[in-house]
């Protein structure tokens, strides 16, 4: 469990506070296509907007790369927040961020208000963690909460760096959330605990899988790096996705799993297709008579989408993370919907780790029958592996 100080912990009234969000949203023509990151800021915001503190917000949006890029600005961020908030979010307009506009706004603050800064990594030194700009960002401040999951694996100025120049540094709401699920989940299941693992590459998840064969009492893989887990048994798998240095590795994790009792659950059939886009010519085979040559695996097929839904059927505790197929074609999108729908009906704690499997579940409309879903894909992906995180690590113990 959590054992670090939060946003309850702090007298905020007329203190200047200043946040660290996750206001990462995808934007179309300057405006928010997904505002789940808003919303999920909410509660942090209105709390210190009800102690009385001076708010100040902080967050990065796409990767500036250290330059003032106007189609990154966090403007309408501002501006979706004030509808959201029912107030004024003063927009500081710096490419510097901490700059002239920034400097009037904040000393203009009463008690109450809030003030939304420039993209942090318009400045090059955000990223580097550089000494210099965190002091600037911490100048404007007396307290700091980071609530921004996303970045905490990351250790930037605006999360970390900042902590060392402010006279306390707490966790917000959703990071403290995602602690206590992603926390809980992986060290003090309910069983049986279920891990289901998807995506591209092997190497994404070496870690993961073998944090998990240490916890799970089922671990399900699918997507691109089941084929290297097949090709390690010796079955044929075409010219799907393959990560040959990674062979001695997937069949020792499936040894391993068989010492540890664990249950691994592998593909039994494939979708396969000739192309990759949607409508290729395709075909279902079992794993047993393997892909042929010159075909690829791009989803999980119908025997493998009922089995793991049966292996999640009585589980108390899951967790996901990636999907089952090649998800953005239609077409092959159909294992990843199954687990989704699987995940939706049963009664476990289901925890889906940020990133693809996140978007799938929103836009298969299941999103409200999952018990949590992370805000951070890389973020819960190292808390999977058992990593410390330094956005976490930097906030002042209880």
């Amino acid at each position: 469990m959590l054992n670090k100080k939060t946003v309850e912990d702090i007298q905020p009234k007329s203190k200047r506070v200043l946040v660290r969000c996750d206001f990462n949203v995808p934007l179309k023509e300057g405006v928010i296509t997904d505002e789940n990151r808003l919303v999920a800021a909410l509660p942090t915001i209105k709390k210190l907007i009800e102690g009385n503190a001076k708010v100040i917000l902080c967050s990065h949006l796409g990767k500036p790369k250290g330059e003032a890029k106007p189609e990154l600005s966090l403007a309408p961020v501002a501006k979706r927040l004030s509808e959201l908030l029912e107030k004024e979010v003063v927009f500081a307009a710096d490419d510097t961020v901490v700059g002239e506009n920034a400097k009037k706004a904040v000393e203009a603050m009463n008690d109450g208000d809030v003030v939304l800064l420039e993209n942090t990594r318009y400045r090059k030194e955000e990223t580097k963690n550089g000494e210099a700009f965190s002091k600037e960002l911490a100048s404007l401040a007396e307290l700091f909460v980071n609530d921004a999951f996303g970045t905490a694996h990351r250790a930037h100025c605006s999360n970390v760096g900042v902590t060392e120049f402010v006279d306390e540094a707490v966790v917000g709401y959703l990071m403290e959330k995602e602690i206590n699920f992603l926390g809980n989940a992986v060290n003090n299941p309910e069983r049986p605990f279920v891990a289901i693992l998807g995506g591209a590459k092997v190497s994404d998840k070496i870690n993961v899988i073998n944090n998990l064969l240490e916890k799970v009492d089922t671990i399900i893989i699918g997507g691109g790096m089941a084929y290297t887990f097949l090709k390690a048994q010796g079955l044929e798998v075409g010219s799907s996705l393959l990560e040959a240095e990674k062979l001695d590795y997937a069949a020792e994790m499936i040894k391993k799993a068989e010492e540890k009792g664990v249950n691994f659950l592998l593909p039994v059939d494939h979708v396969i297709g000739k192309e990759f886009k949607n409508d290729t010519e395709s075909q279902v085979v079992t794993a047993e008579a393997g892909i042929p040559e010159s075909w690829s695996g791009f989803d999980i097929g119908p025997k493998s989408m009922e089995l793991y839904a049966n292996a999640v059927k009585d589980a108390k505790t899951v967790v996901w993370n990636g999907p089952m197929g090649v998800f953005e074609f239609e077409n092959f999108a159909h294992g990843t919907i199954a687990v989704a729908k699987a995940l939706a009906e049963t009664d476990a704690t289901t925890i889906i780790g940020g990133g693809d499997s996140a978007a799938a579940v929103n836009i298969l409309g299941f999103g409200d029958k999952m018990t949590h879903i992370s805000t951070g894909g890389g973020a819960s992906l190292e808390f999977l592996e058992g990593k410390e995180l330094p956005g976490v690590a930097a906030a002042n113990d209880k």
